[in-house]
This record gives C-alpha cells, sequence and structure tokens, in this order.
C-alpha cells in the first residue's frame, strides 16, 4: 500500500488548473482553493481540496501540519537556461554599461568565445560542481525544473564533457534538469571550416553520440547574424527532425528569421523573440510552437522585451524563461524576471505564473507536472503569506518557505 501525506491548512492554494495553453488570461479565471490541503502518493498527487475534508476522508495519512498562513503555487519551471558553464563575464558587462559594442567587446577578449574557453578549460567535475550550486539556487526561489544548454563547448568533446556534467549533476540534486544540446550556439573561432561543414560535422559525428548514449533528445541552435543563418540550419534540424530529436530555437533575439524556422520545424518553442514584429507575432500565435520570453536578457542586454503582451492578444502561447548564464543574463532570478516582465508588457497575474509553470512545462514537452492536479508530480512551493497575489507585487523579493519536489520537502527556510 502505497504511503499518503496530507500537507495543510494552506490559506490559498493557486492550482493552475482549468487554464488554456494559448492566449490571454485573466486573472478571475485562476481558480483559488481556500483553507485546502494537498494530498500526496509518494511522488505524486492524489488529491487537492479542502484541508478539513481530506483529513477526515484520509485518516491514514501521515499528516504535516501548517501553521500560520501560506499560498501554495506549483513548482516553477525555468524552460531556458545556460547554467553549465565555466568563468565570468562580468568584466563584459561593466564594459557593456560603460557603453561599448558588442564587438568592441568581443575584440577586448569578451562574448560568448570567452565563456567557451573558460568552459574548456574547466574539467567536468567542476562543471558538474559549479552547475549543482546554481540549480540549488534555483530550488531554493521555487524552481523545481530547469532546462540547462551545452553550447560552450562547440567541439564534439567539449559539447559530450558539458552534456556529461549535466546528466551527472542531474544525478545528485533534487530538482530535474532538461538537457539541451546547443552545439549551434556559434561557429567555434578556432574551426578551420565553414559555417555548414561545422553543423555537418556535428550532425554527423555528435547527433548518434547523443542518442547511444541518451545525453539529450533535444536540439537548439542560434539563429542571427552573428551565428547562423536560417538557410544554414537547415540541413542540420532536419538531420536532427531525421534523427526523432526535439527542436528548438533561439529567435529573433536581434533580427527576425528564427521564428520562422522554429515554425517550419515544428519547434517545441521559439525563445528570445525581442525582435519579433507583428508579423512573426502572427505566425506564431497561428502554429503549436511556444512563444518564450526571456526578459533577465533584455534586463542583461538594456533592450527591448518580448513583446509578451501582443504575443498572448495574438493568441500564441507564453512561456517566461530566465536565460541564466555568463553573458547577457546574469540575475538568474526566474521569478523577478517573470514579475518584471509583467509589469513592463502588462501581463495579468494568471499570464506570467502560467508562463513559469504549465506553459514553460509544454515549451519542454513535460505533460507530468506544472499543475496541481491528480496524477501529476508532487513539485510546488509554498510561500509565508495568506494571499497569492503578495508573491508578484513583491517582484521577486517573497521567496518560498518550502519547496517540495516528488513528495518530498527539499528546501525549508526555518532550517536553512
Amino acid at each position: 500500500m502505497k504511503k499518503l501525506k496530507l500537507l495543510g491548512p494552506i490559506k490559498q492554494i493557486v492550482p493552475m488548473t482549468g487554464l488554456s495553453l494559448k492566449g490571454a488570461l485573466l486573472d478571475e479565471q485562476l481558480l483559488v482553493l481556500k483553507d485546502a490541503g494537498i494530498l500526496l502518493e509518494e511522488e505524486k498527487i492524489k488529491s487537492v481540496g479542502n484541508f478539513d475534508t481530506l483529513r477526515t476522508q484520509y485518516k491514514e495519512a501521515e499528516l504535516h501540519e501548517l501553521k500560520g498562513d501560506h499560498t501554495c503555487l506549483p513548482g516553477f519551471i525555468d524552460a531556458h537556461t545556460h547554467i553549465c558553464f565555466g568563468g565570468s563575464r562580468a568584466n563584459d558587462y561593466a564594459m557593456r554599461n560603460a557603453g561599448k559594442t558588442y564587438l568592441e567587446i568581443a575584440k577586448a577578449g569578451g562574448g560568448i568565445w570567452d565563456t567557451v574557453m573558460q568552459t574548456r578549460k574547466a574539467t567536468k567535475e567542476t562543471l558538474v560542481k559549479s552547475t549543482k550550486k546554481r540549480a540549488n539556487r534555483h530550488l531554493k526561489n521555487g524552481v523545481t525544473t530547469i532546462e540547462v544548454k551545452s553550447g560552450y563547448g562547440l567541439s564534439v568533446a567539449e559539447e559530450i564533457k558539458m552534456l556529461r556534467a549535466i546528466q551527472e549533476a542531474n544525478e545528485t540534486i533534487a530538482s530535474d534538469l532538461i538537457a539541451t544540446c546547443l552545439a549551434a550556439h556559434m561557429v567555434p573561432k578556432d574551426y578551420k571550416g565553414s559555417a555548414e561543414a561545422y553543423l555537418k560535422e556535428i550532425s554527423t559525428e555528435l547527433f548518434p553520440i547523443l542518442k547511444a548514449k541518451k545525453l539529450t533528445n533535444r536540439i537548439d541552435a542560434f539563429i542571427e547574424e552573428s551565428a547562423f543563418s536560417a538557410a544554414q540550419i537547415t540541413a542540420y534540424f532536419e538531420k536532427a527532425r531525421q534523427m526523432g530529436f526535439d527542436i528548438t530555437v533561439h529567435a529573433d533575439q536581434f533580427s527576425t528569421g528564427g521564428s520562422k524556422v522554429a515554425i517550419d520545424f515544428e519547434a517545441l518553442s521559439a525563445d528570445h523573440l525581442e525582435a519579433s514584429t507583428n508579423t512573426e507575432i502572427g505566425q506564431l500565435s497561428n502554429s503549436n510552437v511556444i512563444a518564450t520570453a526571456l526578459p533577465g536578457a533584455s534586463i542583461g542586454l538594456g533592450c527591448a522585451f518580448t513583446p509578451a503582451r501582443k504575443i498572448l492578444d495574438a493568441g500564441g502561447a507564453l512561456a517566461i524563461a530566465s536565460d541564466h548564464n555568463p553573458g547577457s543574463a546574469p540575475m538568474g532570478d526566474l521569478l523577478t524576471q517573470a514579475a518584471i516582465l509583467g509589469t513592463f508588457e502588462k501581463l495579468s497575474n494568471a499570464e506570467v505564473l502560467a508562463g513559469i509553470t504549465f506553459r514553460a512545462a509544454a515549451a519542454l514537452k513535460l505533460e507530468d507536472r506544472g499543475r496541481l492536479e491528480e496524477g501529476l508530480l508532487a513539485d510546488f512551493s509554498l510561500f509565508h503569506t495568506g494571499n497569492y497575489q503578495e508573491i508578484l507585487y513583491n517582484q521577486g523579493n517573497l521567496k518560498p518557505c518550502m519547496v517540495w519536489k516528488k513528495g518530498i520537502l527539499v528546501f525549508d527556510k526555518h532550517k536553512g
């Protein structure tokens, strides 16, 4: 017989159920359960409802009684990060804020290539340790599932090193790390051939290893003037699709074109979209591609936000992710960034919370999380407040006091 646990009473539970995947959401559509409880059956949720009713109905359940007011939300899902890396780009940040251009920073030894060199120098063990540290910080902030990209190796051997580091980190931490291969981040400066030759080498040599070693089933590419064009990436994505990989795209960050590629290849998501115009917004909204906003990059670079309001009003599906990386998005605080995006793009609480829960889960093709309902993973956070609105109102300053992952209490603020 499976063991049951009952957690409560909880002043408010916002289960994020009954909401559409696409389009605008009103706060009035949010279901808010009051004086509620969550019944856990090992790693999954058995029931969510009135606490007294659940306690009466399931007398055999182990009781975890809460004192004081709490609000419960599903575990947050960060669908786009680069938290496996070596070194720091603090000098880049200082130079950028002092008015230096991207080209000037790159000529001074900065930019993505700087991180590539530092990541290559790092041992796999060092990368495992640093990835775990960043993931655990996310966990304390309520993020229970984290997508993590490679892309700072840019060779077959170094990409494998990164993906193995992500895999090993995932085996020894509470949160779930979802690995993505971003070998198509840029053409490595030490590569002697063309962009097309590099992509062919990666797809021919690396893709079979990813499958055989089960390092990832996700392929990403940066489609941008400074990286790869839509034409250059076509054969690469065709190979990925033939081999059964899921595709995601760094799209429309500084120029347009990437979102169209995402649509053409039926990608799970198109991420960034800061440069998207009404044309791209319309195309995305008429597709099944999840539009993923990365406010951390906008904050880090001092540029415009993803047109989230327009995407939602056009009927698109909007996820929100941190883009935590050493260059353009060093903050790495998903809740803070989502709250700020909501302020500038005039998003409802329902839209912001959907973007970091079940809509983010869809961007990762994860159907077992993102909502609090029977049969899904018992991933959730508790906040010391009796009003869920306080969470976004405090713009990330109100952190979880407890985080549960797969039915286990993995962080308790009171216990350190």
